[in-house]
């Protein structure tokens, strides 16, 4: 006959059993904490998700064109208006080009009424005459001069005036207006994207003015 033992004795032997079975299973786990299957998913995904949005800017431009407006000490309020007029359509068109071109300029801007509209010269001078030119497309224009459009030496072996033969701003024309456009230009002037009257201002057309400056300049101008 089998030896019998006291019920308390039994339960004892059972949870004895018992913590044995969950000491194995916790020993395991300390030797490889990867084994359940509730694993917490890998860390990086973070870093990988700033890698991603990471987008390759390209060529960065950045102009060094600066300007300066002469005042007169005691400005009159003729003066004074012109002087409002002039400040943000030269900030402006200078913003355009610094953040569109990577060309180079100081540039000094008078206003003289004597001057019917504007004029820019290749020495750095702008002058503003009429109210009705102190606005950004005409800054841009005469900023152009000043950078050499109609006033460089090279302008005429260019082509101007009559068709311009610059290899790279006839190449960026083409990007704009197909395979056929050209560059027209005369002894001061080029078109289109000249900005030679305010009708020809847009947005997009303002910044292709600066670009096929810019590409003038590689050109040779």
């Amino acid at each position: 006959m089998s030896p019998t033992f006291p019920r308390g004795r039994n339960r004892n032997r059972n949870l004895l059993a018992v913590a044995a079975v969950a000491l194995a299973i916790a020993s395991l786990f300390l030797l490889n904490p990867f084994a359940s299957s509730a694993q917490a998913a890998p860390t990086g995904g973070q870093d990988l998700q700033s890698q991603t949005a990471q987008v390759d800017s390209g060529d960065v431009r950045q102009g060094t064109i600066t300007w300066t407006l002469v005042r007169a000490s005691n400005p009159t309020a003729d003066q004074q208006e012109a002087y409002d007029l002039i400040t943000p359509a030269m900030d402006a068109a200078v913003a355009r080009y610094n953040n569109l071109g990577d060309l180079s300029k100081n540039i000094t801007v008078h206003y003289d009424p004597n001057v019917p509209t504007a004029d820019g010269n290749i020495n750095g001078t702008i002058r503003f005459g009429g109210r009705a030119y102190m606005n950004e497309r005409t800054s841009l224009h005469e900023i152009s001069h000043t950078i050499g459009v109609g006033t460089s030496g090279s302008w005429g072996s260019l082509g101007c005036g009559g068709t311009y033969n610059g290899a790279q701003a006839t190449a960026l024309v083409r990007e704009y207006d197909g395979q056929d456009a050209v560059i027209n230009c005369d002894g001061q002037h080029f078109w289109p994207y000249g900005l030679n009257q305010d009708s020809e201002f847009s947005q997009t057309n303002a910044d292709r003015h600066v670009e096929i400056v810019e590409a003038m300049v590689r050109d040779g101008l």
